[in-house]
């Protein structure tokens, strides 16, 4: 399986590490390796992630990354898409996914 970020994800992903940065500058390129190293077993356990509870179906899965943040993503025949990331205060929003 092949591991693929979106646009959007990556955004999302900057985003929240240009939040840690105002506090922590080093803290935040850390934050950010770990994050995009926490999808590397997606590649051999597309399925290790919990379905969604917002959306309930099984294609669309979630990792959480150091308690904080989810990593949602898509699993098709071949591909594991990252779709957004959120932190747990945010709401998800579905538009992001292409399900509004």
């Amino acid at each position: 399986m092949r591991v693929v970020w979106t646009l959007v994800a990556v955004e999302r992903a900057y985003e929240a590490a240009a939040y840690i940065a105002r506090d922590k500058p080093e803290a935040a390129s850390t934050w950010l390796e770990g994050l995009f190293k926490s999808t590397d077993g997606l590649e051999d356990f597309p399925q290790s992630g919990r379905i969604v509870p917002e959306i309930g179906l099984p294609e669309y899965r979630e990792i959480v990354y150091r308690k904080s943040h989810r990593v949602v993503y898509n699993v098709d025949k071949s591909t594991v898409s990252i779709l957004t990331v959120r932190n747990f205060a945010q709401l998800l929003d579905l538009a992001e996914l292409g399900l509004d």
